[in-house]
């Protein structure tokens, strides 16, 4: 058997789920030993390589994610809620390490994930980049610097297929100015404008998501009081930022103790 940890990619056919097969095959510390799609998709059956258009790499894409599951040390999950929430009690199962990127979860599905959190390392994030996390921090330092004369505004922007809104970038870095004052981010989330809305309710942190082409991620934390602005910024061009940190995350989580971890304890920011 291989010393190298086996990692399974779950939405192999997904943009991130290709981009995360590429990390791992590139990363001679790892190997890829699954990838999974949902029922019916066209690549089950194929060799996933071939599938992206690329050589063969001896790894045919499944519906079934548990015998793969079995044979995994980490698992790379870029889904949707209720596929990464499935996925959260099969790994759980495994004992292997399971990485979540999915965003657009509610509270109550990220509560849900508290059982298989008790039998198997889980760490989940918006974000995986170390430049993102490192702008969670500066957000939630310079919040707690300025009083409530500065308004609070969390702008990000998406390629045209992203399907949730605000992004889970956006809503960390909202959560992280509201720790930052000392404030419930549902008491003072500002998510939707549209129509005559009245003034600004002083306090309030406003999201502002905009969509369209091929942007990767650009998030702007703006904090805005009379006669001056401060602009916390951080742009992604590329999309292997992500797949190298929950690469990261997966090797981080190997050995740890059940629980539930984001990326700030991978990178020893908390």
């Amino acid at each position: 058997m291989s010393d190298q940890p086996g990692i399974v990619v779950t939405g192999a056919s997904g943009r991130m789920g290709q981009m995360l097969i590429r990390t791992v095959t590139e990363n001679s510390a790892v190997r890829l030993v699954g990838a999974v799609e949902r029922k019916g998709h066209d690549w089950i059956g194929q060799d996933v390589g071939t599938a992206m258009g690329g050589a063969e790499l001896g790894v045919a894409v499944t519906d079934d994610p548990l015998p793969v599951f079995a044979q995994a040390q980490a698992i790379l999950d870029f889904t949707a809620p209720e596929a990464t929430l499935e996925f959260a009690a099969l790994a759980a199962q495994a004992r292997a390490v399971h990485v979540i990127g999915t965003t657009g979860m509610t509270d109550e599905q990220i509560a849900s994930l508290e059982p298989a959190s008790r039998h198997a390392v889980i760490v989940r994030a918006g974000n995986m980049s170390l430049g993102v996390n490192l702008l969670v921090q500066l957000t939630r330092k310079v919040a707690a610097a300025l009083d409530e004369d500065f308004d609070i505004e969390v702008i990000e922007s998406h390629h045209s297929r992203k399907v949730d809104a605000p992004s889970g970038t956006a809503l960390m870095l909202g959560q992280a100015a509201a720790d930052g004052r000392g404030v419930r981010l549902d008491a003072v989330a500002d998510r939707g404008r549209d129509g005559i809305t009245g003034a600004r309710k002083r306090g309030d942190i406003g999201f502002t998501a905009i969509r369209g082409g091929d942007i990767v991620g650009e998030h702007d934390v703006l904090f805005a009081a009379p006669g001056e602005r401060i602009v916390l910024r951080h742009v992604a061009t590329d999309r292997s930022i992500f797949a190298r940190g929950a690469l990261k995350a997966a090797l981080w989580g190997l050995g740890r103790k059940p629980g539930q971890y984001d990326m700030l304890d991978v990178l020893g920011l908390n």
